[in-house]
């Protein structure tokens, strides 16, 4: 821990060292991932042993703080609340977003599932009847397993940003699995309501308007993704007030892991962490 560090920005995360352990990172914002970026590290992501090493800080240090990011991580935010009663929390919008996202790619994988199932027992039959197995072939030369899998990453992009191989299989898709085309355009109106908002009120509005679209549309991972949204909305819209993320964080994390990976994994804990200390303390 070290307290000198703190400042009114701070960005908080979980990270592995070494064989699955978790450890709690909080950094300040203004060190930019350099020498006194790191405010405390903690072994382990539950409350009591967060706020137990935090509050060891002088309450008048931690009332500076003004803003913590985070993932959507409850503990982290109860940890947050308790250590540093002044702080808006803030949900990092890029987690946000990727939980929308994987409501899409859930419906793909299914389908992906499926068409692997339908395709081997098409090929029994086809055995049984002493025949050869012919799959269907789409304009593009996909197979149904192979347009599903190819899929993947045009369903994180913009349409404008589809190359043309892209946009000719997206048609594919989009005309075989219609359901597909309405989770892509509830996933591409939840990343418009941050590009779009430019205060508070403006995104909560385009939320509710997001809501109500999903409802309509009775898509299952859509109905489970915008209930976890609607649950961590408060602090989902504090993005709107700075437009800070927990970019910072990860780019910390990925420090770590890369110190990691250099030194050919973890043998000596204590001694890793004691170098972290040195470098980023």
């Amino acid at each position: 821990m070290f307290p000198e560090n703190i400042g009114s920005h701070l960005s908080i995360d979980e990270v592995a060292i070494t064989n699955g352990e978790l450890y709690t990172v909080l950094t300040n914002k203004a060190a930019r991932g350099r020498t006194g970026a790191l405010v405390a590290m903690v072994e382990g992501t539950k409350v009591k042993e967060i706020t137990n090493v935090l509050e060891k800080i002088s309450l008048e240090k931690r009332m500076t703080v003004i803003e913590v990011t985070m993932d959507m991580a409850d503990n982290m935010a109860a940890a947050v609340r308790q250590s540093f009663p002044k702080a808006t929390i803030v949900t990092d919008r890029f987690h946000v977003q990727q939980l929308v996202s994987e409501a899409v790619q859930e419906m793909r994988i299914t389908l992906r599932r499926e068409s692997i199932q339908e395709e081997n027992e098409q090929i029994k039959k086809a055995r049984s009847e002493h025949t050869r197995y012919q799959p269907v072939v789409y304009e593009n030369g996909d197979t149904k397993k192979q347009l599903l899998a190819r899929s993947r990453y045009l369903l994180f992009k913009l349409q404008s940003k589809w190359e043309d191989q892209q946009q000719e299989r997206a048609v594919i898709l989009f005309r075989e699995y219609p359901k597909l085309k309405k989770a892509y355009d509830l996933s591409m109106m939840f990343r418009a309501c941050y590009e779009q908002s430019r205060t508070v009120a403006e995104a909560r509005e385009r939320f509710q308007a997001w809501y109500r679209k999903v409802e309509e549309k009775q898509l299952e991972p859509f109905l489970a993704a915008a209930e976890s949204v609607r649950c961590h909305e408060t602090t989902i819209l504090n993005y709107f007030i700075n437009r800070s993320t927990n970019a910072s964080a990860e780019s910390f994390n990925a420090k770590l892991k890369n110190f990691r990976t250099v030194v050919r994994g973890v043998r000596d804990k204590k001694f890793h962490l004691f170098r972290v200390a040195k470098l980023y303390g």
